[in-house]
Formats: C-alpha cells, structure tokens, sequence
C-alpha cells in the first residue's frame, strides 16, 4: 500500500474496499490457519486479468505482521531491523493530521511481516500444470521484490527481468506432499530448494489454486496450514 499527498482525516480506509471486493468473490480465499505469531494485515492485494469474454484470472494476496513475542508487543525484540533512512522517514510525523488507518499503516511497517505470503488464484480456464507455474510464478515475486539485496539485484525492475540465475523453477517442484486446508489433507506441490523462501501449494477446486510464500527465517514459527479466511 502507497500514499502520496496529504489525506485529509477523514479519507476512507482503502482496506474496506479491498475487504468488501474479497467478500463479494463467488469463491473463497485462504490465509493461514490463527496463530498468535501472525496478524492478517487485512489489507488484501487484489490483481486480475480480463479478455473479450469478461473475467479470466482473478489472484487474491493475504500479508501478515508477523510478532516474535505475541505477549508483549512492545518487547522490541518485534521490531524489524530498518535501515537509518527508513527509521528516520517513520519517526518523521508531519504537523497535519492523519486519518488513523494511515498511522496504523505507517506503524505496521516497523515490524517484519510476510509479504502477499498466501495467495489464492481462480482462472476460468484452468490448465492441468497451474498448481506448479502459479507455485514457481508466487516464489519468484516475493524472491525479486523482497530479496534484492540478498540476491545481489540492483535496484529496479528491469535489471530484475534481465538476470535470471536467481529464478527457481519447475524443475525445483516436488509434488510428493501434502498439505492441511480446511482440516483436511490435500495432494500438494512444495519448493524447498530455495534458500531464501519456501514455498507450497494445493488445488482446493478445479479452478482454484492456493499458494503460500514464507521466507525462511520465519518458518520456523509459522505453522504452514490453511483456513478459509473471514
């Protein structure tokens, strides 16, 4: 989520609207199951995809803020670790007033979070081999916007495009797991070849494809099960 210019107090949350769009959906959407760890940002990222016909691809995105100590959010120890320059941007708070959504967003972003981790994509006309291009399509977009600088990545998108030895791919793929959604256990497809991220996905319906992306620092501490989201 960005912003520009001065909001006044009372501009309307942006992440009702995006709440309201997910709720409308004809299909669910998943996040990963409650834990106390992980706080759904409530703020979905939304991307979707028309042709002659109307809808074809529509992907909903779940981020979290993530606590390492859940019973005292004020134990700095929950604090990410930002650069002087991002400190000094969120310490710097402007002489107008803000509406509060947009000081809680601008709060959030000093805790580390799992980026657009849970992602569910519907298609009209899904294909036998989406399971495995939406996983390898999911890691590589957190890989190249949340791992430049570990992967050596200067910045801007296309000198992103052009190196592609950082890529994973479909030979990295094992579809020999499982995975629980819903309480259940469904056939699944998981890269854990990747030494920044894991990654692991399911088909929940025909036309539905859920993914996940969780950097591997925090795996550990993420219980990596699924729940429809409310």
């Amino acid at each position: 989520m960005e912003f520009a210019g001065v909001l006044p107090p009372d501009a309307p949350d942006p992440r009702s609207e995006a709440e309201a769009r997910v709720a409308a959906l004809a299909f669910p959407v998943w996040g990963l199951v409650a834990q106390d760890r992980l706080e759904d940002d409530r703020s979905p990222g939304i991307g979707s995809m028309t042709d002659s016909a109307g809808l074809a691809e529509i992907e909903i995105s779940i981020g979290y803020t993530v606590w390492r100590n859940p019973r005292d959010r004020a134990d700095p120890i929950n604090l990410a670790e930002l650069d002087p320059r991002m400190r000094a941007a969120l310490d710097d708070v402007p002489p107008w007033p803000r509406p509060g959504w947009l000081v809680e967003e601008v709060e959030r972003m000093r805790y580390p979070r799992l980026w657009e981790a849970v992602r569910t994509t519907w298609r009209r006309e899904p294909s036998h081999d989406d399971l495995e291009g939406r996983l390898v399509h999911h890691a590589n977009h957190i890989l190249m916007n949340r791992f430049r600088e570990e992967l050596g990545l200067p910045q801007g998108p296309s000198a992103a495009s052009e190196d592609t030895g950082w890529r994973t791919s479909r030979a990295s793929v094992d579809s020999r797991v499982s995975v629980v959604v819903d309480g259940a256990e469904l056939p699944a497809a998981q890269i854990d070849t990747d030494p920044f991220v894991y990654a692991i996905g399911t088909r929940p319906a025909e036309d539905l494809v859920l993914t996940a992306v969780i950097p591997r620092e925090f795996l550990p501490s993420v219980t990596v099960e699924f729940r429809r989201r409310t």
